[in-house]
């Protein structure tokens, strides 16, 4: 059984790769990582059965890298490892998501090993949203590979059949995500201009009205013009009075 350990602390890792060593189980540890970042790479390249991932790791921490991780084509078991708060915890127990509470016990990670299973989507997204994580990077499949988009070079989101399509300082990719979702999760950073499109509120710097009479947004570093549905075009303007 190939497993990965990821902590942000060396300590840990060295904790963790030392009782697995002890265990009495075809365990091999093939790798190391020491944030969310560092932990996908390795998952492409080293194709891990598990992973022994810490929760609060600074950049990206093990809840967005879990997120990222189960769009791999064969996604590894993922178990958490972590000293979240009581409220937290109860978000993991009652999505049966894996987890093992700092400081790591022999006996409770070999129940774990024992018993790993693959991640749901739906699993991970209520414990996201119970513990108030919210993701800085939006994963796109890419001839097989993940690109990491950083949330804040998005410019908006927009449902285009079955799929969302987001344009990006670096162009456009489509994504899986719901648009509902993507509104409730980036709240603070993303306004509804349309039924099928919301847009990125730093990137919003005018709207203007098109030879048709519709009135359209405009976006920084974005030549495109988004349609704002005539119930959302007050919220806009509020939003750039608020600016001065």
């Amino acid at each position: 059984m190939k497993i990965l350990v990821v902590d942000d602390e060396a300590l840990a890792r060295e904790r963790l790769i030392s009782i697995l060593s002890e265990l009495d189980h075809d365990y091999d540890v093939i790798g190391e990582a020491e944030n969310g970042q560092q932990a996908i790479e390795q998952v492409t390249k080293l194709q891990p059965n598990i992973v022994l991932l810490d929760i609060k790791m600074p950049g990206m921490n093990g809840l967005e890298a879990a997120h990222h991780l189960l769009k791999h084509e064969k996604p590894p078991a993922i178990i958490f490892t972590t000293a979240y708060d009581e409220h937290a915890l109860a978000a993991f127990e009652a999505q049966a998501i894996a987890y093992l509470l700092k400081p790591i016990q022999v006996d409770q990670l070999e129940r774990s090993l024992q018993t790993a299973s693959k991640l749901q989507q739906g699993q991970l997204q209520q414990v996201q949203a119970e513990v108030k994580n919210e993701r800085l990077h939006i994963s796109v499949k890419l001839r097989g590979d993940l690109q990491l988009i950083p949330v804040a070079d998005v410019r908006y989101f927009r449902a285009d059949q079955k799929y969302i399509e987001m344009r990006h300082s670096d162009g456009i990719a489509l994504i899986d995500d719901a648009l509902k979702s993507l509104e409730e999760e980036f709240a603070d950073k993303f306004i509804r201009v349309h039924r099928n499109a919301i847009v990125s509120i730093n990137s919003v710097i005018g709207i203007e009205r098109d030879s048709l009479g519709r009135s359209c947004v405009l976006l920084k570093g974005c030549d495109e013009r988004i349609d704002v549905s005539r119930r959302h075009v007050a919220d806009l303007r509020r939003l750039l009075k608020s600016r001065g």
